[in-house]
């Protein structure tokens, strides 16, 4: 059985962060992924609008963690843990694998939570994979297209519009992305298709967008995305998702409204991987409602001195789910394994800030927890930081290429028409159906 003083499972930020730091080290670790990229999930919805290749955000792990000699990668899908033989089983390459570490940190992410509403997994879009991005992409270029062929005027008005359940910044930004389409993208290639045709219904059980900003960044928010044409329907909960109509009712009022629409984008609400309710049943680890891990102010899980566990997969004083906090936690753990720190240090989350794009040329940013910054400036900021955050020098460049084209120009320079499209209205609907 091969040993490794540390194993990492995940790919994420949270794991690339404490993975290169104990590389610098010359830690012998090994990082266990599901996937062979890394992806840069926040950039995902400007992949499924066509502004940048997912190419561009999901680098491959074996090539950033190359530099390396004491990294181990391994393609595969961890199915248990044993603390008291300090082993991991995975399965990979059509068999189960089991090696031994000397410390493992846990690092899995989260996924789309839907409420206890399952079945509404198979009648909406996510947007949390290469595939999602991918499959939102071909599903808004087949609504189109089939709008540009269909005579039928509610069938039409049923294709273009689109309902975005969740008012975070995937969702704020998506339904912002979709109109910028509407207007200087789709305007100009499908001129029987005008930009009021095209409706886009952002809905979310809280009052604000972009709740976690609140106050008047949230305001500046709603007023944008209302200017560029996005109905905005807050304090309201989806009920039914049901033969291509959204149901949602108010909270205070109850009152109901159905949309009708062919594409409904869920990105509400996240909960943890399915490995961290093994990790909690191992460990004596307590979760949350969400499935989180509710780890000790060291990292640490439940009774296990030597599991850590990073990022959205773990709940600890309320820190937001972002890639700031999963980034400073994985080197965090890394200095104590490394022993720059001692074993047992808390961690401190230091705010640098947080920020989301609302349109073109505009953004809303919280720097240090504390100076509020929105419009042009704030856009400017967040196109650094992301540009900052992307791994590998072409990443960069090409990025600020398809950037300049999409912002100043009018142009999606990765929106390709395939021939996909045809063969998805049929399977589309059928999905619909069920």
């Amino acid at each position: 059985m091969e040993t490794f003083e540390v194993v990492i499972v995940g790919s994420g930020f949270g794991a690339l962060a404490a993975a290169k730091s104990l590389g610098k080290a010359g830690v012998k670790f090994s990082l266990i992924s599901s996937t062979t990229e890394h992806l840069f999930q926040p950039l995902l919805y400007q992949a499924a609008t066509g502004m940048i290749s997912t190419g561009e955000i999901a680098p491959p792990i074996r090539r950033i963690l190359a530099e390396y000699d004491s990294a181990d990668v391994r393609l595969g899908r961890v199915v248990d843990v044993d603390p008291e033989r300090h082993t991991v089983t995975y399965t990979g390459a059509g068999a189960t694998h089991t090696i031994e570490y000397g410390r493992l940190v846990i690092a899995t992410g989260a996924t789309q939570a839907y409420f206890g509403r399952d079945e509404f997994k198979d009648r909406t879009f996510a947007l949390k994979t290469v595939d999602d991005a991918i499959a939102l992409r071909e599903q808004i270029l087949s609504c189109y297209e089939t709008a540009h062929l269909t005579t039928d005027a509610s069938v039409r008005k049923e294709l273009l519009s689109f309902v975005v359940v969740g008012a975070g910044a995937t969702g704020v930004e998506l339904a912002g992305q979709i109109r910028d389409l509407a207007h200087r993208y789709f305007a100009a290639s499908f001129p029987d298709i005008a930009p009021d045709d095209v409706t886009v219904t952002l809905v979310d059980g809280v009052k604000d967008v972009l709740p976690a900003f609140g106050g008047k960044l949230s305001a500046y928010a709603r007023a944008k995305l209302e200017k560029s044409g996005v109905d905005v329907v807050t304090g309201a909960l989806v009920t039914e998702i049901e033969n291509d109509t959204v149901t949602f009712q108010n909270v205070d009022t109850k009152a109901s409204r159905s949309i009708a629409a062919k594409t409904v984008i869920w990105s509400a609400g996240v909960q943890a991987s399915d490995l961290a309710s093994t990790i909690a049943k191992r460990t004596g680890c307590e979760t949350d409602r969400a499935g989180r891990l509710l780890v000790h102010e060291d990292l640490t899980v439940g009774t296990e001195k030597d599991i850590f566990a990073i990022g959205d997969v773990t709940s600890l004083n309320k820190l937001p789910g972002q890639s700031p906090v999963a980034m400073q936690q994985g080197r965090h753990v890394a200095k104590m394994i490394t022993g720059k720190t001692d074993l047992g240090t808390s961690f401190r989350y230091t705010d640098k800030g947080s920020m989301s794009i609302v349109g073109r040329f505009s953004a809303v940013a919280r720097l240090f927890g504390k100076v509020d910054v929105s419009g042009p400036i704030a856009w400017v900021m967040w196109l650094a930081v992301h540009l900052m955050y992307l791994v590998g020098f072409r990443n960069r460049y090409v990025a600020v290429l398809s950037w300049l084209s999409s912002y100043i120009g009018d142009r999606r320079p990765h929106f390709q028409y395939t021939d996909k499209w045809a063969e998805r209205i049929e399977p589309v609907e059928e999905r619909r159906a069920a």
